[in-house]
């Protein structure tokens, strides 16, 4: 649910609590939302007041103290973080909390992590998981620090495989997974640029998520190389009927340690229900 900080579009809560339904009631409810997304816990709070259907629902969201991390060392910060989550998301107990770290150099974060921890020990949140930490200091959490963590937000796509340097092997190790996002690229990793001209910054189609994931392609190889890759996974797609997007979800998603893929959904603008669920629809890797 990053799309609904308000950086790529207005948003409309009615419309957006409204598509949330229908993604549950297709079996795809699990939403990814933040503290720092706008308006997402409210909206997901609306959505799980109004939601009657028979498949589970879960909300993840985060912690995230913002950048200089002020007072996220205290238990009076953490919690009031953790109580506004609450009262916004209208659950007693969160499913899961995400911790998001800015600075290492601060090594704080093993204490704020421990009031989660004990927050957790509480009844407030049900999983605790990490967001953006890279190895190393996924470790420290871990191994130093003495928390159970169950998962790690990291991008990861086709393109962006870093976690295949040295992360996977060490969450396979520690029974930690992986929530991949950035695996569409913001879109790019679409039809709907094979073929095409190289956007530009200045561009209407151009969107903060869009120009994050074009610099990654410059960095990877250049917009040639990208067209012989989406070239390579219409081939696949049209093997089997469906789209660039589903070859690309799938092949991350069948990658060691990943328990999941985070698509971003446009809530209140468009839908992509049918599509998701064809993710499984074709032969994949054997998973491991």
């Amino acid at each position: 649910m990053h799309q609904v900080t308000g950086a790529h579009r207005p948003i409309d809560i009615e419309k957006s609590v409204h598509d949330m339904k229908l993604y549950a009631f297709a079996g795809l409810g699990v939403f990814d939302v933040a503290d720092t997304y706008g308006p997402a816990e409210d909206i997901y709070g609306r959505f799980y007041d109004e939601y009657w259907g028979r498949r589970p629902v879960l909300g993840f969201t985060k912690f995230d103290p913002g950048y200089g991390n002020t007072g996220a060392d205290t238990r009076l910060v953490v919690e009031a973080i953790i109580d506004r989550s609450r009262n916004r998301m209208r659950v007693a107990t969160l499913d899961m909390v995400q911790f998001h770290w800015w600075d290492y150099s601060d090594e704080r974060y093993c204490v704020s992590v421990k009031w989660l921890h004990t927050l957790q020990q509480e009844g407030k949140i049900k999983e605790l998981g990490l967001t953006n930490f890279d190895t190393e200091h996924m470790a420290k959490i871990v191994e130093d620090c003495g928390i159970r963590a169950v998962s790690n937000q990291v991008t990861y796509s086709v393109i962006d495989t870093r976690p295949e340097k040295k992360m996977i092997a060490w969450c396979l190790q520690h029974d930690v997974k992986l929530l991949a996002y950035g695996t569409l690229m913001g879109g790019l990793l679409s039809e709907k640029y094979l073929g095409q001209p190289e956007p530009l910054r200045t561009d209407p189609i151009n969107t903060p998520s869009i120009s994050k994931y074009k610099y990654i392609i410059n960095a990877w190889g250049g917009w040639a190389l990208f067209q012989e890759l989406l070239l390579v996974l219409s081939m696949i797609a049209k093997k089997h009927r469906i789209s660039i997007s589903n070859v690309a979800v799938r092949y991350i998603a069948d990658k060691p340690a990943v328990a999941a893929v985070i698509v971003g959904a446009r809530l209140g603008a468009s839908q992509h229900i049918a599509s998701n669920q064809a993710i499984y629809s074709f032969p994949g890797a054997v998973k491991t």
